[in-house]
């Protein structure tokens, strides 16, 4: 006999009336069916189990489950992975009544960039048959998960709108329009703040209520972005709402795109409008008519074939962040961002930057594979990178960078490569190949230099130093070329490396375009890069 409930789509073939019959040619169904029992119960009243259709065919366990963790404790998970349903199980009736409630009110449930709808379910209880070997083990890890995850949060202070984003091992650059497309599959996000405390890259993000936060916390706490690399580390912040000043690449409200940019020549731009008046300096900075697609999109600023390309972000698989409790759940596919691997680098000192000094500064984040200093625009230059995330890498330390009394400005650009000239094209030597170059320092894949990235510093540490060399000698060396050291350090386990301290960044910046690759002996050439320590 089969029974066909009265609400929604909750289509359930029942044999006696208790065990789930399974659907023909599904045999995860079958399996599913002999382990649990569902007791029906009448259509009218609310029930702690709820009920989810529409679900994507290849959803897990761990993600079903994390749509009602906000709300109280899971117990028991049933996916039919070939009706697109799942059962949840909550503690008690209360929170079943509060999830439904929530995504009743206009806020939709969705699952891998599916909306979902959620409904009490007309059965009280999800019962496991212990003579079945309980629910799949997929199900059971997903909720002895929730659990662990459920009980975390009860000691680490009570839940709020505003979270803490701490990035751990940043091998690869994690950029606030990536967090946006991380975070907004959880939920709406209102507001994103990025900072840098203690050489850590954080971020706090605002969601309108305290039940998105609290299921993106649980959702994405220990994940790597990249394969083993990128954690978040996640933690309720002490602000109970975000004050953003200005719509640019470290700080975004999403609720008002009429902030300025905080920079003076964008913010007259969208004043002007340049050909035609754009409605905001965000939407100006973005060339954008939502700031919504700010992470999703390139777009141009200002007309006449410039370069002025902003960074479209990183796109997540299958175009959604999996949920998912397994390790590296996170992963960007391939760590590909679609800007490309060409920067545009401008407001350089045309008197005094080449080729080669270019190559080397932005070598510290990439293999640099050909640099073009534009002909008729001197203080202008294209950086083609070996891979699309060492250009954004380059670009997240070196824009804004002061180099040679200029603040450089770094941006993808529109092209995909830099050509060499033609043949008899006036060029006087401004484009240049370094493709097969022995400097390159992340030729090898994984290299462990990728560990050793840090942002620009006073600080400059140098490696490959011969054992017959003196501290007076290196001094002496980046005396000679019109640098002044404040301080040396050898490593003491290993005099192959040690510390230089110059005066100012800007000083140690010059320093190590001009000293990397300094010959030190008949064999030996100094590795420069810049260091996190201090002397």
């Amino acid at each position: 006999m089969q029974i066909s409930t009265m609400r929604g789509s909750e289509e359930l073939a029942m044999s006696n009336g208790a065990v789930l019959s399974p659907q023909s040619n599904h045999a995860d169904n079958n399996n599913d069916a002999k382990k649990v029992k569902l007791e029906p119960r009448s259509p009218a009243k609310p029930s702690r189990v709820v009920h989810i259709r529409n679900i994507p065919n290849d959803v897990t366990e761990a993600e079903i489950v994390h749509l009602g963790i906000p709300f109280g404790r899971v117990t028991n998970v049933l996916v039919l992975k070939g009706k697109n349903q799942a059962f949840l199980e909550m503690a008690d009736e209360g929170a079943a009544i509060s999830m439904v409630n929530y995504f009743s009110s206009g806020t939709s449930a969705q699952l891998r960039g599916r909306n979902v709808f959620v409904q009490y379910s007309n059965h009280v209880a999800l019962k496991t048959d212990q003579s079945h070997s309980n629910a799949s083990a997929a199900a059971q890890a997903a909720l002895q998960a929730a659990q662990a995850l459920a009980g975390q949060t009860e000691t680490q202070g009570g839940p709020n709108t505003v979270l803490r984003v701490i990035v751990e091992h940043m091998v690869y650059p994690v950029t606030l329009d990536v967090l946006f497309q991380i975070f907004s599959k959880v939920g709406r996000v209102l507001k994103i703040v990025t900072f840098t405390k203690n050489n850590t890259f954080q971020a706090l993000i605002q969601y309108p209520d305290v039940v998105t936060a609290q299921a993106a916390k649980l959702t994405l706490d220990g994940q790597n972005i990249y394969n083993s690399c990128c954690t978040l580390r996640i933690e309720y912040s002490k602000l109970s709402s975000l004050n953003v000043k200005y719509n640019n690449d470290k700080s975004r409200d999403y609720t008002n795109p009429t902030l300025p940019t905080g920079d003076h020549n964008l913010d007259a731009f969208a004043m002007t409008g340049g050909a035609g008046v754009l409605a905001s300096p965000f939407q100006a900075m973005h060339g954008l008519a939502s700031p919504l697609t700010a992470a999703y999109g390139s777009a141009s600023v200002g007309g006449g074939g410039g370069d002025f390309i902003l960074p479209s972000g990183f796109s997540l698989p299958g175009g959604s962040a999996s949920a998912a409790l397994g390790p590296a759940a996170l992963r960007l596919s391939g760590q590909q961002c679609s800007s490309g691997a060409v920067l545009l680098v401008s407001n350089l000192n045309e008197e005094m930057v080449t080729p080669d000094a270019l190559f080397t500064l932005f070598g510290v984040y990439g293999d640099v594979h050909r640099v073009k200093i534009l002909f008729n625009k001197k203080d202008t230059a294209l950086i083609q990178m070996a891979e699309p995330h060492q250009a954004q890498l380059a670009m997240t330390h070196l824009d804004k960078l002061k180099l040679y009394g200029k603040q450089l400005r770094a941006m993808p650009s529109k092209h995909q490569g830099v050509q060499m000239p033609k043949e008899g094209q006036p060029d006087a030597g401004l484009t240049k190949d370094f493709i097969n170059s022995a400097l390159h320092r992340f030729k090898k894949p994984g290299s462990k230099n990728y560990q050793n990235i840090y942002p620009p510093s006073s600080t400059l540490h140098l490696s490959n130093i011969p054992p017959n060399v003196t501290e007076e000698e290196i001094k002496n060396a980046f005396t000679a070329a019109n640098f002044a050291p404040q301080a040396f350090k050898f490593f003491p386990k290993d005099r192959k490396m040690a510390l230089i301290q110059l005066g100012s960044v800007e000083e140690a910046v010059a320093a190590l375009i001009k000293m990397h690759n300094y010959q030190l002996s008949d064999s030996s050439h100094l590795r420069v890069s810049f260091s996190k320590s201090t002397i």
